[in-house]
This record gives C-alpha cells, structure tokens and sequence, in this order.
C-alpha cells in the first residue's frame, strides 16, 4: 500500500500551511489526517472550511461529535472513529453512549439518537430519505434547517473518513485507549 507523508506546518505545501495551522489553533496540534490530507491543499482547503462552518453551526459540539462518530462508524474509518471517541468524551458524551454508537447502535439520549439516525441513514441510504426518516427527526425536536445542516458535518466526515481510509495515519498515542477496528 502507498505510504502518504503526514505533514508538519515546515514540510507541507505552502498552500496547505494556513489551513494546517488554523486546525492547528483549534485542537492544540495537527492531526495525523489533517498532515496527510495537507497533501493536497484543494483538499485540506476544502476540510478547513467545511470544519468552520461545521464547528459555528446551530449545533453544539456534543452533538457535532454524535454526528462525526456515527460518520466515521459507518464509512469504517478507524482513524476517525478513534478520534471522535475521544472528543465524544470530552465534551460530556456518556460512555455508554459513544460505545452504542462504535457498536453501530444508538444513543440513549433521545436527540443523540435522532441525529445520530439520521446521519447513518443519510449515508447508507446516501440521501435518500424517507417521509418517515424526516418525520422522525423533526419530532425529536429539531427543524428542517438542521436537517439540511447534517448533510454539512456529513460532507466534513467525507473528507477525513473517505482520506483516512485511503492515507491510513497512525492514531495519536493519546487516542490510543479509544483505538477501534471495523468489526
């Protein structure tokens, strides 16, 4: 398999290097996807500005982590999926919780569990929805504008899960504990 360089801010290229350190500001290092997607500055430019947009959505970042989890656990990319566990923790996601959705369940909490449905189904389906998958999301509480807005944070999970999957970087050590593997 190709072996794809993971980038530091000295050693990618310089259209890359202002979306690596703006990833850089916003989690206190680079990480590993990000340095391998820096390879193509198209394509980390693309990330950076969904990631924007993403993390300055109407949703908040419990909920940006249920959506980018479950996206990382249904497109299998384990880099992801170990990352986003982490983050799911940290920003007060239930243990119980992450593990449901790594095991391809569903949260307990019943707007997790929405959101966290829609986006697998939005993906397996890709996009096509039914009455009954809109129906279900809206009761749970949210509008049409957040409906449309998951697509957004599904576009993102696209970039580093469809990447991660391809480039293969190692997971950080601190990430390590949250390590997964595509049963």
């Amino acid at each position: 398999m190709t072996r794809f360089p993971i980038h530091s801010l000295e050693t990618a290229p310089a259209a890359s290097q202002a979306a690596l350190r703006g990833l850089k500001d916003a989690f206190g290092f680079i990480p590993n996807i990000a340095g391998a997607l820096s390879t193509s500055p198209v394509l980390i430019n693309c990330l950076a500005a969904l990631f924007q947009n993403v993390h300055g959505g109407s949703f908040t970042e419990p909920q940006i982590q249920v959506l980018l989890l479950t996206n990382a656990v249904t497109n299998a990319c384990e880099w992801a999926v170990g990352f986003h566990s982490f983050l799911a923790i940290e920003n007060g996601i239930a243990a119980s919780d992450v593990d449901a959705i790594r095991n391809g369940g569903l949260p307990a909490e019943p707007k997790s569990a929405a959101l966290s449905n829609l986006a697998r189904t939005l993906i397996e389906t890709r996009g096509r929805l039914t009455e009954a998958d809109v129906g279900a999301f809206l009761q749970a509480g949210f509008d049409e504008s957040r409906l449309l807005e998951v697509i957004a944070v599904i576009a993102a999970s696209a970039i580093t899960n469809y990447a991660g999957s391809v480039t293969r970087p190692a997971l950080e050590p601190p990430f390590d504990a949250y390590a997964w593997v595509k049963p």
